[in-house]
This record gives structure tokens, C-alpha cells and sequence, in this order.
């Protein structure tokens, strides 16, 4: 009798078990984590400087206000397109201090070479 009252815990500690792991868990951002929004709009991005802390994971909502524009972070290898009327996320963690530059990647009138911005990441 104590043998299967001890395999019915065993078997009901594993079954709940394997439905916790089975099903996603809706997950609260991180109180840590950074949000940043960033509009493209024909040659510049806003905010064009941003600062970050090293290890603490960010994300980057992207949006453009009147045509569909690029946003390419080469130092993370990140990389979106930004269509009007759309929210892209990008989420990373950066995992080095510096200074780098952010660029559109996408062709947008005569001055497209000149919209970049610089993240900065800090300790």
C-alpha cells in the first residue's frame, strides 16, 4: 500500500511537472530591462543617441513615420525593416561597452547616407 501511495505522488509531481514545462509562461518585462522606441522619418532617426548599460537586455522598438526605412546595428549584428503603420522590436543584450553607430540600410531620398545615430553602451 505505501509502495503505491508513494508512485501515485510520484506520478502526479511529474505529470504537473511536465504541464508547467509544456505550456508558455506569460513573462512581465524585466524591471531591468530597457525600452527604447525610435522613429525614422525621412534622414534622421529620433533619438539619435542612445545609452544602454552593458548586460542589461534592451529592446529597441522601431517605427517609421512616412516610409519604409532600415535600422542595422553592425557591432550586435542586428538588423530590421521599419514599415509605417508597424512596431518592430529588436532585443539584445549587449555584451561590451562602447560607443557604436546605427545606420538606415534601406534607400530613402538624397540624403539617406546621412541617417545614423551612435548607441553607447556603459558598465
Amino acid at each position: 500500500m505505501k509502495k503505491l501511495a508513494l508512485f501515485l505522488v510520484v506520478a502526479a509531481i511529474g505529470f504537473f511537472y511536465q504541464e508547467s514545462m509544456a505550456r508558455p509562461s506569460v513573462k512581465e518585462p524585466s524591471t531591468n530591462e530597457q525600452v527604447i522606441r525610435i522613429s525614422a522619418k525621412t534622414f534622421e532617426f529620433e533619438p539619435s543617441e542612445i545609452t544602454v548599460k552593458k548586460g542589461i537586455p534592451v529592446t529597441l522598438e522601431l517605427v517609421s513615420a512616412d516610409r519604409h526605412h532600415g535600422f542595422k546595428l553592425p557591432a550586435f549584428q542586428l538588423r530590421a525593416d521599419i514599415r509605417p503603420g508597424s512596431v518592430e522590436k529588436i532585443r539584445f543584450v549587449p555584451d561590451r561597452t562602447g560607443t557604436f553607430t546605427f545606420l538606415c540600410d534601406v534607400f530613402c531620398g538624397d540624403q539617406h547616407e546621412e541617417m545614423s545615430g551612435t548607441l553607447t553602451v556603459v558598465e
